[in-house]
């Protein structure tokens, strides 16, 4: 049941590019929770699991000896779900801002600048491999947005 989670419906043994995999299984998802339910609460759903993937981790990293194992995709879902529930997502940019969001955070999530880079070099356990997935969700769904002002200023 730990690995189902971790590996977010098994995404994450995906043989090419698990992060991404896991990304967008973690984008649909999200895409189809937040029909029905506010952006705050698949916020607060975020990070409700953060909190029980990092125990989980800890967990799972005694057992296997390795820290932030590729197969560990849970750390996506948070990040894509705080990308999603931040910016300023509705009806009418629904699919753009979507796609902005999920591009945007794995930009910063695969570059890993500045502090995302520094939570994941120095924090150890299960909050090392959910703190840089939170970090890099804040920062895709605030360039989501700045970008999407942009085209809607500028193009549509």
């Amino acid at each position: 049941m730990r690995k189902l989670f971790l590996t977010l419906f098994y995404s994450g043994l995906s043989p090419k590019a698990p992060g991404t995999v896991g990304s967008f299984v973690a984008l649909i998802l999200g895409m189809f929770l937040i029909k029905y339910i506010p952006e705050s609460t698949l916020f607060l759903l975020a990070f409700l699991i953060s909190v029980i993937a990092a125990k989980e981790i800890d967990k799972y990293e005694k057992e296997v000896g390795v820290h932030d194992g590729k197969e560990i995709v849970i750390d996506e879902l948070a990040g894509m779900w705080i990308a999603l529930s931040i910016c300023g997502i509705n009806q009418e940019n629904f699919y753009i801002l979507s796609a902005l969001a999920f591009v945007f955070f794995r930009v910063f999530d695969i570059w890993k600048p500045s502090i995302i880079g520094k939570i994941d070099r120095e924090v150890k356990g299960g909050w090392g491999v959910m703190g840089d997935d939170i970090v890099a969700g804040f920062a895709g769904g605030v360039a989501a947005a700045g970008v999407y002002q942009l085209l809607v200023y500028f193009v549509l």
